[in-house]
């Protein structure tokens, strides 16, 4: 058994409707702050926080290189500039990948892909106006492309315009029906409208088609709590952790899933792991306190 001592998850493209249970203003509070994150939560990874990430940031490090070299000797090779801003994109270096992305889409003005590829950075760093004026341009391009309507969906969603935010995940789906950060995202509109069942079934494919990203299981298990399936919140909620044990509204969302099932060593220890990685997250705080837990001590966690 592992324990835990309170001590004080769209990819850049490189290629050429039920209520919650009475007396829930708990769950509606940490529900709020989860869904927050999840909505707000880029599909281009940061620093490498594990030797699988740490593998692939080398692998990136080495692209940049390689990418550079070709750059050299064809300066004015559009796909390579797209190429290596979606590696810039990937290490978080927004504003390397937005110059490449702009030198491409100046070099080739028909380039869909850097249109939309830019439009991701844009969002990332809440641009929004700038984000749909290029996931248009790319539809306008390219209007089968995917990924497009993928991006401009999130914006709408962000934006509160749930209709064309809806409408535009159901033309992704629709043409390209194994994409699953596009099931996931519909999930994220469905979740927030508490059409739940609808929720959990996207969120349910999107795991099918991809199971390695914590998000859609943080997201299935918040949805599983408000309609009050605790054991199915707990599993997901497990799985989540383990493939992403550092991530802060996971462990505190578990800690909530095993308080309402009465566990609560276990929620004391899923609230000490998230106070361990914030020790001001006030979810995690009231959450630890409600379950008795007490600074110094050990606590189960599996």
């Amino acid at each position: 058994m592992t324990g835990s001592a309170l001590t004080g998850a769209e990819h850049i493209v490189r290629r050429a409707a039920a209520r919650p249970p009475a007396g829930s203003a708990i769950l509606v509070a940490v529900v709020a702050m989860a869904l927050q994150a999840l909505a707000g939560c880029a599909t281009l990874s940061g620093p490498p926080t594990s030797d699988n990430d740490s593998a692939l940031y080398a692998t990136s490090q080495s692209n940049l290189a390689s990418l550079s070299e070709v750059i050299q000797k064809h300066p004015e090779d559009p796909q390579a500039y797209n190429m290596r801003g979606a590696v810039y994109g990937e290490a978080g270096r927004n504003d390397e990948a937005l110059a490449d992305f702009s030198k491409a889409v100046s070099l080739d003005p028909n380039y869909a892909q850097a249109y939309a590829n830019r439009a991701l950075i844009y969002r990332k760093t809440n641009r929004l106006d700038l984000a749909l004026a290029d996931d248009n341009k790319a539809l306008a391009l390219d209007a089968s492309y995917s990924p497009a309507y993928l991006g401009r969906g999130i914006v709408y969603r962000e934006a509160g315009k749930s209709s064309q935010a809806l409408g535009d995940f159901n033309k992704a789906i629709a043409l390209k029906p194994d994409n699953a950060e596009a099931y996931y995202n519909r999930g994220l509109l469905y979740q927030s409208q508490s059409q739940h069942s609808f929720a959990i079934d996207d969120f349910s494919t999107a795991i099918a088609l991809n199971g390695q990203k914590d998000e859609p299981f943080v997201a299935r298990g918040l949805s599983y709590l408000a309609v009050g399936d605790n054991k199915s919140a707990c599993e997901d909620l497990d799985q989540a952790v383990q493939l992403s044990p550092t991530d802060l509204r996971a462990w505190t969302s578990r800690g909530l899933a095993y308080e309402r099932i009465g566990a609560k060593d276990k929620a004391a220890g899923s609230y000490a792991k998230a106070l361990n990685i914030n020790s001001k997250y006030e979810p995690a705080q009231s959450g630890f306190a409600r379950v008795g837990g007490r600074i110094g001590q050990t606590y189960p966690t599996f």
